[in-house]
């Protein structure tokens, strides 16, 4: 059921078991869950149906750290959150993505993947995935084509890694039906919150205080209570919430906020391919990205390079991705990136702002390097490709000084704006160093390619290219210490004994991997967690579809079983 919340009477108080904040990819695989356990919930999403201005501009703020976009087009405040502009890529993260490592401070989970691997194979029916294998070899067989072939790895530095594609899953669009006809759950759109009230001591929240931008305030009164509004929202939300707790709920050790994290991208080097490799199209993004010929089981799928497990503890390295990015004709130009933006808009990506009448008058006022750009891509000739690069997304280490805070200006709600410090240190410099290196050498010696690299990163300031893949992350970070994390490992909030966190804010520590996948599984496990707490003997039937995943289970990603269940092709939305 959907409710718009500026129809709600002024000062109306409402009653639910558990009281979701946020309608995102967290917040409403939550709520599926709930309605399929039977659990009273409420839903709550800042926006509506579609985007709007006055909307989005609550999540602006200012940048204090690197040069970084945290607000328009990175994230969407609407129903589905931010999977409006999310890109598909679904990967797991390694086995020692979970592990303390002594040369990354604050790393580790208190878990490792055996705990969470049960809820990634669920999570393939609801991102409308694949198989549940990331295996490159299963992925070559089954695509079966000369120009999909994985390279001979030779040196024992490198390895190759699969991602799979969703469509990606608009979840606002894909679930919205499902959502309507829910007989436990209440969506309230336009509900903004806006404080999150505990009793006197701040030990248990007592109501959420919600508002809309047309001036109605009302409260939402629950046993339990989830925040999920993402990375920046939830710290802002906790820090903002300071009635009982002048540093914010939940901030008693001044963790909310700090070791926020987002996986920096880089461009360098420059590959010439042997004639045998030339045309390959695994490894490259701008012929993998989405592309139907790099599928298989109704899937597409993408190779990343990777270095192993024993590089990475031997030269105490964060980990990594690689993958090739070819330069086609006319890169860069207004033209290309209009023709990008009407592709994006086909995958329904949010874009604040986009005209399609716009992009077609920009792409007729450059018609050279508009059509240079399609037939590149479109028919891939070698002699309209300029030149390939190496492109790689680090690991961001942890680092307390990395935050978001809170700022002196308020937005429309009354709400203090965010100040986000994004820092990286030297080691996600030699990280990307040394991986490219690494790749650089591993290319060389199986005959695939030539590469000339571009000057280390270390010791200098960062390039301009610089730039994050918005994925926001760490501020109520995990940890079984209330000195040390928000959450424990149940992401519950230290302290607060009905507040629970979903979403990529409780990661620890957050690999090389996209991050949607390990959320939709964190909040699988909370579903059952909540439903635990609440007495709801039903709660272990989910664990029935868990894909014969017993206690013997790999711990290797790549080979997870995969199950007749998850082998259908992927939905149409």
């Amino acid at each position: 059921m959907f409710i718009d919340t500026r129809t709600v009477d002024e000062g109306h108080q409402v009653e639910t078991t558990v009281c979701i904040i946020g309608a995102g990819v967290a917040g409403i695989t939550l709520a599926l869950e709930l309605n399929r356990m039977g659990i009273d919930t409420c839903l709550l999403e800042s926006g509506g149906y579609k985007p709007d201005d006055e909307t989005r501009d609550l999540y602006r703020g200012e940048n204090v750290g690197l040069p970084y976009t945290f607000a328009d087009g990175s994230r969407s405040r609407y129903l589905g959150g931010s999977s409006n502009c999310w890109g598909g890529w679904c990967r797991p993260l390694d086995p020692w993505d979970f592990e303390k490592r002594d040369w990354v401070p604050h790393s580790g989970w208190p878990f490792g993947l055996d705990e969470l691997a049960p809820y990634y194979a669920r999570t393939h029916a609801l991102l409308k995935l694949g198989p549940n294998t990331f295996d490159p070899a299963f992925w070559e067989g089954a695509i079966n084509r000369p120009d999909v072939r994985r390279i001979p790895f030779v040196t024992g530095n490198v390895r190759d890694t699969v991602a799979q594609f969703s469509p990606p899953a608009r979840f606002g669009k894909l679930y919205r039906k499902d959502l309507e006809r829910s007989p436990f759950v209440r969506v309230f759109l336009h509900a903004n919150a806006v404080n999150i009230e505990t009793n006197l001591d701040g030990a248990r929240v007592a109501r959420i205080d919600a508002a809309t931008l047309t001036g109605r305030r009302l409260t939402f009164v629950a046993k339990h209570y989830v925040l999920a509004a993402g990375g920046i929202e939830n710290a802002r939300l906790l820090l903002a919430s300071n009635r009982t707790q002048p540093a914010g709920l939940g901030n008693g050790h001044d963790i909310v906020g700090r070791f926020f994290m987002d996986h920096p991208r880089i461009m360098s080097a420059s590959v010439r391919f042997s004639d045998e490799w030339a045309r390959n199209k695994l490894y490259d993004i701008k012929f993998h990205y989405q592309n139907a010929a790099v599928s298989a089981h109704g899937t597409p799928i993408s190779s990343q390079f990777a270095l192993t497990p024993e590089v990475l503890t031997r030269e105490r390295l964060l980990n990594a991705r690689v993958w090739f990015f070819s330069l086609f004709y006319g890169e860069g130009s207004a033209g290309a990136e209009a023709l990008i933006r009407c592709k994006q808009a086909l995958l329904k990506k949010e874009q604040p702002g986009w005209r399609l009448a716009d992009d077609l008058e920009t792409m007729a006022a450059h018609p050279i390097d508009t059509a240079g750009f399609l037939l590149t891509r479109l028919l891939q000739p070698r002699s309209l490709i300029t030149d390939v690069r190496l492109q790689a997304i680090v690991e961001a280490a942890p680092n307390p000084d990395s935050r978001v805070t809170l700022g002196t200006d308020r937005d429309a709600l009354g709400m203090p704006r965010v100040r986000v410090a994004w820092l990286l240190d030297e080691l996600v410099q030699r990280t990307f160093d040394r991986t490219f290196e690494l790749v650089a050498e591993e290319l060389r010696a199986g005959g695939v390619a030539e590469v000339k690299l571009d000057e280390p990163l270390q010791g200098r300031e960062w390039p301009s290219g610089l730039e994050g893949t918005w994925h926001h992350m760490g501020t109520t970070r995990m940890h079984d210490s209330p000195r040390e994390g928000v959450v424990d490992r149940h992401c519950a909030v230290h302290g607060v004994a009905n507040l629970h966190i979903a979403g990529s804010s409780v990661f620890p520590s957050v690999g090389a991997n996209f991050p949607t996948i390990t959320i939709t599984a964190l909040a699988l496990r909370l579903a059952e967690r909540l439903a635990s707490l609440l007495g709801k003997p039903d709660a272990v039937a989910a664990n029935d579809a868990r894909i014969g995943m017993g206690a013997g289970m790999s711990s290797s990603v790549d080979s997870l079983p995969f199950a007749a269940a998850t082998l259908s092709h992927v939905a149409k939305e």
